[in-house]
């Protein structure tokens, strides 16, 4: 008999423990299995296996209770390997989180310690047996067929001989077996060989190299040739024996970088990302467990694979907010990865052309190895205008598109060329006033404006999803005067551009535009192959794009991040605007950048327009200091939700109480409704990150759990919205 010590399925964070459960037979640390919990059938995740040779009755006389046995163990195997077990744990500390939920964050869909279990796909296969019958010559020639092809797909069998395949298994001449179904190999289109580098380049790959640092940050204007840096550090590690994974913040910068890698490195290549569907995302994790993928590309998730034996791991575009998880636990990607390396031994690249301030900051520290790339590959940035939309619209001008753009446009379509244009809003219009009182139209779940959506004729919520149709009558006052539009989205920008081009080709890469499987691949690619002359889009069209035809790039409402009330709204906004212009002349042709803006001087404006990273970080670490705002000081948020607002308040004060330390409390601060959830917010700001967690963590230890139920805790949160 054997006593597993289990972590249970349960939000509650007292139950942030094992218990214990009898096993006749024994089972590894890892494993899934199906306990009694008061009554209810939950899942469990086995932390320890011990042999007992006591009897149940003396066991419930040392525990003091009747211990249960498990009903069910679901895996053979664990599903984790000792590497990621210990993750786990120190994740659970690192973003004070419960164990189960760092376990569930780790593991895809199908194989989440959940209750709502998922089944795995399985395939028939067929094979030869030995055994000797007497067949008719088309069953001869269908067992022929098998032979010629080994072991083989029972479906595909089917398929071309229908009424054989069956008769051979019944016979006894092939042998049916079951087995998971496994990930198809990726087909490569063309195989390319490494280019030549740069003599920066090499420097920088030399550099990387030749150092026993670990962590290395390679800051390089857009254009400069990161990603065949990356390739290079990559292939040398192959011939190493070991893996690669290189992380994409968006899974539309995922398929170029796809493109690439898998042209370089065949098809040992797995792909980890949301837009997998379950079962995709299973089958990539086994390929990457039983060591049958040697290179891994993929969003955010991906730094949890089961890798063996890691040699380098490549962070891109290491400043996007993406590679942030909102939901508990609240990790940041970059965390993950670093700590993964040092328990493989391996060097971690982080490369962006707007590197995080946090992480520049550590690089001028000496924390991590700072490498350069300050010049194009064509040598030549793009020219970049910045237009004030004030001083347009003063003139008459549309505060769409200005006629500067318009003629710039004209022009690109005239020779041929491509064109980006970036507005960071969707829908048509991003406001709907009330003619009377100009209150907005508010979703009914969240203190958040409605967006209008001219195509489907509906208004919707952008935070929760909610639809509705356009109200007759003004909730707030009872007009039927109607409403007038504020602002405008990727929608009405497309149909003002058709209006002023009515022969150009267009191609909208939205969330509405991509929600559909594959669709931000499909899009890129009728791009990439010129079908279209214009890409319009959010910031997912703002980065990593890599097009040659792309000479021009208008960014719409630029600075219009300027105007939120986080901290980072500076940083993001400069970020989008660097990225976003190093989409235009990339290869042979001269680029252009066109930056529709209200506030022209901002320092944010004007560094992105000289592709000025250092100056911009002067000037916002002057904010950052005087605000006392990372990377000068660490925070914490706290974030309590309920359907009661008195009842969030309520935990909010206890907290605000009772937390106490050598850190500034701020709060409690009301943020909007979310989804019928009011949400009270508690900021902890200090310079000892250990003390601040180990003060929140002596608290949550010692609550009721009434208080814990439904708080969130971010250390080092990306927004405070």
């Amino acid at each position: 008999m054997y006593i597993l010590e289990c972590w249970i399925e349960h939000p509650v964070r007292q139950l942030n423990q094992t218990f214990s459960y009898l096993s006749d037979e024994p089972c590894e640390q890892g494993v899934r299995v199906i306990v009694d919990f008061n009554g209810r059938k939950i899942t469990g995740f086995v932390e320890t296996c011990v042999q007992t040779g006591k009897t149940p009755e003396e066991l419930e006389q040392e525990y003091g209770y009747t211990l249960k046995y498990a009903e069910e163990i679901l895996d053979s195997e664990s599903l984790l390997t000792e590497e990621l077990h210990d993750l786990a744990h120190w994740m659970s500390r690192e973003t004070l989180s419960t164990r189960i939920s760092c376990f569930q964050a780790m593991l895809p869909a199908k194989i989440k310690p959940l209750s709502n279990r998922r089944e795995i796909v399985r395939e028939q296969w067929v094979t030869l047996s030995d055994k000797e019958v007497s067949l008719t010559p088309k069953q001869l020639e269908a067992y022929q067929y098998v032979q010629n092809q080994g072991t083989m797909l029972y479906s595909v069998l089917r398929k071309q001989y229908p009424n054989q395949a069956k008769a051979l298994v019944e016979k006894g001449a092939l042998i049916l077996q079951e087995k998971e179904k496994e990930a198809a190999a990726l087909s490569i289109q063309e195989t390319s060989e490494p280019l030549a580098l740069t003599p920066e380049q090499a420097q920088v790959f030399t550099e990387i190299q030749a150092s026993r640092d670990m962590v290395f940050l390679l800051q390089g204007v857009t254009g400069s040739g990161k990603t065949e840096v990356y390739l290079q550090l990559a292939q040398e590690i192959l011939k190493q024996g070991r893996q690669v994974l290189i992380l994409v913040p968006e899974i539309s910068l995922t398929p170029q970088m796809i493109d690439r890698v898998s042209s370089r490195f065949g098809n040992t290549l797995a792909i980890y990302h949301s837009g997998l569907n379950d079962q995709e995302k299973y089958e990539q994790y086994r390929m990457v467990k039983e060591k049958k993928a040697r290179v891994v590309v993929g969003t955010r998730s991906a730094v949890f694979l089961p890798f063996h034996d890691l040699g380098l791991i490549v962070m891109d575009e290491e400043h996007d907010p993406s590679y942030k998880q909102e939901n508990q636990p609240a990790y940041h990607c970059r965390d993950i990865a670093i700590h993964r390396a040092q328990y493989h031994h391996c060097k971690i690249v982080l490369g962006s052309a707007t590197p995080s301030l946090d992480s520049y900051a550590r690089a001028i520290r000496g924390v991590y190895h700072l490498v350069t790339l300050k010049h194009r590959i064509n040598e030549t940035l793009p020219k970049v205008d910045i237009l004030s939309l004030r001083e347009c619209m003063k003139k008459g001008q549309s505060y769409i598109l200005s006629d500067p753009l318009k003629e710039k446009i004209a022009q690109r379509l005239e020779k041929h060329q491509q064109v980006i244009l970036l507005l960071n809003r969707r829908g048509y219009s991003s406001v709907l006033r009330c003619r009377e009182c100009q209150e907005p139209v508010i979703c009914p779940h969240c203190d958040i404006a409605m967006s209008y959506h001219r195509e489907e004729r509906v208004m919707k919520c952008h935070t929760c999803g909610t639809i509705l149709p356009v109200p007759r009558v003004c909730p707030e006052c009872g007009s039927t005067a109607g409403y007038t539009s504020y602002g405008f989205g990727t929608q009405r920008l497309e149909e003002t551009l058709q209006e002023a081009f009515p022969d150009a080709r267009l191609l909208r890469m939205d969330a509405d535009t991509t929600s559909r499987k594959n669709s931000h691949q499909k899009i890129l690619e009728q791009f990439g192959r010129h079908e279209a002359d214009i890409l319009l889009g959010t910031q997912m069209i703002a980065k990593g794009l890599d097009y040659p035809d792309v000479t021009l790039v208008g960014v719409l409402n630029g600075d219009d991040g300027l105007n939120r009330t986080d901290y980072r709204s500076c940083e993001t906004t400069f970020d989008l605007l660097m990225q976003a212009g190093g989409r235009s002349g990339r290869a042979e042709e001269p680029g252009e950048v066109v930056y529709q803006v209200y506030n022209t001087d901002h320092y944010a404006v004007q560094c992105a327009a000289r592709q000025d990273y250092e100056t911009f970080f002067r000037y916002e670490m002057q904010f950052r200091h005087a605000g006392q705002y990372p990377p000068y000081t660490y925070l914490i948020a706290l974030t309590f939700t309920d359907k009661n607002e008195k009842k969030a308040e309520e935990t909010a004060r206890w907290y605000d109480q009772n937390l106490q330390g050598e850190f500034r409390k701020i709060g409690v601060i009301s943020l909007n409704k979310i989804q019928d959830r009011y949400r009270k917010r508690i900021l902890l700001k200090g310079k000892d990150l250990a003390k601040m967690k180990e003060a929140v963590a002596e608290l949550l230890e010692r609550s009721e759990s009434r208080y814990t139920k439904d708080v969130r805790i971010d250390v080092n949160p990306m927004v405070l919205d």
